[in-house]
């Protein structure tokens, strides 16, 4: 893994102004050092003072950090709280009228709800629960669109300490069936359907055919919230959302519990098919949640928060249902799509809501430059004052144009590596703190140890590329995989990496100390001995004009080791024959070859209308590299968003 090479060169820096560095909770780059530099002086006295300044405990802890049993980490065991407390009662007294939530529906509907109000509804749906014998402990699967319900049924299991795992509301049934029966669940909170582009589409019939399959028995309720008013198949242990809450007390004291009780399982694919369900904690998990809130996104009580995530997903989790919640914010939820009406809807809404941050995915940054590039400049962005990206590494040109056309250049960009198991950044730009460049997470957010290793575990420095890991153990990290201790110890803490815990991700570092991601420790390829970073080569060739999104797999080549085989969107239509098609292909493996260097070229590449997505926007790469295998795709598509593209990304361009 030392041998990774690293071919991006980015040399742009871009400094916050004078006025950004005043205002921001960390101010300059001698205030983070000042945080970093007590975080090394006595680094379970640090982590205290934050918890204890940071959060609202009904029991003080007076135990910090246990390593007795690593890598089964405990953070403040003793000390007792309730994260909805925490989201929901502290602001009751200080600001109950403030908005909390604006909801805007797919069809365009705004909904306002204020923190008074959301702590009558999530009080209401908790004591609906206890009326169906859920208890703390019990696992609860909550499979619903984005929407205000869906932020006030994970409040209202955190509040009587039932462990929700939120499912995302694209994932088939035979999906949600795994997640069902490994979580043990007993009830299903879901919905009649989800409005996405315009369309109706189903949501209970998938959970109708997941508790068919076998192994649910433990499952005695479903909740159904009435959203489109579509026909359902009603069973004995159905009840609609409307009638369980009909007549609830709008008070339900919390379940006091540990700062290690769970909060939830969500479950991530791993490598061998079967999904992982990570478990977090409690205090540790929203101490990281809020800390970024501060640190990463400056947060503001002014601030118009929107972060575009489904909380089927992690960030939906920290960045939409706890963070901005616990920080008392004001934020935005959507519903529906960013191309529905037209690919100007998310620069709509931004003038509309007077939104201040904006928190998306690189996937959704390309689609819509190529949707429309200059679409930003016909709506009024001035609210903005900070960007961020998330979910993979965004390339240099993507950012450039993010910070252009939708920051108009005034606005940092805070870009966020972190993981489902990390539960909330670990590296990212402390934005009044540090100048940032294009393509980098630029430097590990205080407390957070990270290094690059070999695959001896020794660390690696001058610019080699490695494995990414952390030191230390930190408060929002993964504490098992549920039910299975032993995947989570093999996975994350193997034996070669001396304690560590192992990200997953290969990275380098500059000359300046600042972190590169470049892909997944499997997204490496070995080209004729070269180990390079698939992100470089993608980031390569979206650089092209032509080019609005690429995605690089390998696949076996007798002589080579490996082929790089790129998969590419255009900005304009694809080639109108196969000549066309020849010409354009052998003048992108040229413009790889200058930009990188020959060793690069793309052995093959192939065009779609588009890459084969789930429906929030994440890039399924084990479908690819089975393309360029021609294998047989057995797994299940049901989440892509366009299935029909796999047959055009079948066609190799000879």
């Amino acid at each position: 893994m030392s041998n990774i090479q690293s071919v991006l060169h980015e040399t742009r820096v871009f400094t916050p102004s004078d006025e950004f560095v005043k205002q921001a909770n960390v101010s300059g780059m001698s205030a983070y050092q000042a945080l970093v530099d007590a975080s090394q002086k006595d680094y379970e006295g640090y982590w205290a003072k934050l918890a204890r300044e940071t959060l609202q405990w009904k029991k003080p802890f007076t135990k910090v950090l246990d390593e007795s049993n690593a890598p089964f980490y405990k953070w403040f065991e003793d000390g007792e709280l309730n994260v909805s407390y925490n989201c929901l009662d502290t602001h009751l007294t200080t600001q109950p009228e403030k908005t909390a939530i604006i909801f805007e529906a797919d069809d365009g509907s705004v909904t306002r709800i204020n923190y008074r109000d959301l702590h009558a509804r999530v009080c209401q749906f908790a004591n609906g629960l206890k009326s169906r014998g859920i208890k703390k402990g019990d696992r609860v699967v909550i499979y619903l669109p984005m929407s205000i319900e869906a932020v006030v049924a994970m409040q209202a299991c955190a509040r009587i300490g039932a462990i929700h795992s939120v499912v995302f509301g694209g994932f088939s049934s035979k999906s949600l069936h795994e997640r069902i029966t490994d979580a043990q669940a007993c009830a299903v909170i879901t919905s009649d359907g989800q409005f996405r582009g315009g369309k109706a589409m189903p949501l209970k019939p998938a959970v109708d055919e997941a508790l068919g399959m076998g192994g649910c028995e433990g499952v005695h309720s479903v909740i159904v919230y009435q959203r489109t008013n579509s026909e359902v198949t009603w069973g004995g242990n159905n009840i609609w959302w409307h009638d369980l809450v009909t007549g609830q007390g709008t008070t339900c004291e919390p379940e006091w519990v540990s700062a290690e009780h769970p909060l939830f399982i969500l479950y991530t694919s791993g490598s061998t098919g079967k999904p992982k369900g990570v478990q977090h904690s409690t205090g540790g998990y929203l101490l990281g949640a809020m800390l970024s809130m501060k640190w990463v996104f400056d947060y503001k009580d002014s601030d118009v928060f929107w972060c575009t995530a489904d909380v089927g997903w992690i960030t939906g989790h920290s960045y939409v249902t706890y963070g901005p919640l616990a920080m008392g914010a004001t934020e935005v939820i959507f519903e529906g799509v960013p191309t529905y009406p037209d690919a100007g809807r998310f620069w709509k809404m931004i003038q509309d809501h007077k939104v201040t941050t904006f928190y998306t995915a690189p996937t959704a940054i390309r689609s819509l430059i190529k949707l429309g590039g200059d679409l930003p400049r016909k709506y009024d962005l001035s609210s903005l004052r900070l960007l961020g990206s998330v979910g993979e590494p965004i390339n240099p040109e993507a950012w450039m144009w993010y910070y252009t056309e939708v920051g108009q250049s005034r606005c940092p960009i805070v870009d966020t590596w972190w993981q489902t198991e990390t539960g909330s950044h670990m590296i990212a730009p402390l934005p009044g703190a540090m100048p940032i460049k294009p393509g980098t997470c630029t430097l590990p957010l205080p407390g957070i140890q990270a290094t690059i290793v070999n695959e001896n575990g020794d660390e690696v420095f001058d610019q080699h590329g490695g494995f990414l890991v952390i030191k230390r153990p930190f408060p929002s990290q993964i504490r098992t995989i549920w039910g299975d201790p032993e995947r989570y110890k093999k996975g994350y803490f193997p034996h070669e990496m001396r304690g560590y815990y192992l990200a997953g991700d290969s990275a380098h570092r500059d000359e300046d100390g600042y972190f590169w991601i470049m892909g997944r420790i499997d997204d490496v390829l070995n080209v004729s001995g070269h180990r390079l970073g698939t992100m470089e080569i993608e980031s390569a060739l979206v650089a092209n004009p032509l080019v609005a999104e690429a995605a690089i797999v390998g696949k076996p080549h007798e002589i080579k080791g490996e082929a790089v085989v790129a998969f590419v969107v255009l900005k304009g239509a694809r080639p109108a024959d196969a000549a066309a098609a020849k010409k354009l292909a052998e003048d992108l493996r040229n413009w790889v070859g200058h930009e990188i260097g020959p060793i690069a070229k793309p052995d093959e590449i192939r065009f779609g209308e588009n890459l084969p997505k789930t429906r929030s926007g994440k890039i399924m790469r084990r479908l690819l590299r089975a393309i360029a295998k021609g294998e047989e795709i057995t797994q299940d598509v049901s989440t892509l968003e366009n299935p029909a593209i796999l047959e055009q990304l079948k066609e190799v361009v000879r």
